[in-house]
């Protein structure tokens, strides 16, 4: 990455699970690590759920490690962005294909996987599943942490 990176965006389907996860976990890791003034926000690439809080299940994990996600509120990703986001975090390949496409050939912003493999979605299954997605971002939100530091 090159320049100073001032805000990142997460995003998956809905904004409801994987996201507003990533998002959270995220902010909290750069603040334990004392960097200030990166803003990280998150959106889904369909609005189905705009203005949604995140669903239960993902804010009932959150909450078990002693995360805060009440706040959330479910938004669709907007092209615009682009212009004012240095980092854009895809949850899977189909959103980062998603969102490549979206911004087009011109897209100078970096648009990455947040984790090393796809994040599956944990929506249809159980809580397991939303523990589970929790382990991968809060392991690949460490190595999201070291990148933004240097």
């Amino acid at each position: 990455m090159t320049g100073a990176v001032r805000h990142v965006e997460v995003v998956c389907t809905g904004n409801i699970c994987r996201s507003p996860i990533g998002e959270v976990v995220l902010r909290a890791k750069l603040a334990e690590a004392g960097i200030e003034g990166v803003v990280v926000t998150s959106s889904g690439t369909g609005g189905w759920h705009a203005g949604d809080r995140m669903d239960s299940r993902a804010a009932a994990a959150l909450r078990r490690r002693g995360y805060d996600g009440s706040a959330h509120r479910a938004q669709e990703f907007r092209r615009e962005w682009f212009t004012d986001r240095q980092l854009v975090l895809a949850m899977d390949s189909g959103h980062l294909s998603a969102l490549v496409r979206r911004g087009g050939p011109d897209l100078a912003v970096p648009v990455e996987l947040f984790a090393d493999v796809d994040v599956p979605d944990p929506y249809y299954g159980d809580d397991a599943g939303f523990e589970e997605v929790l382990d991968q971002i809060e392991k690949a939100a460490d190595v999201w942490v070291t990148r933004l530091a240097t």
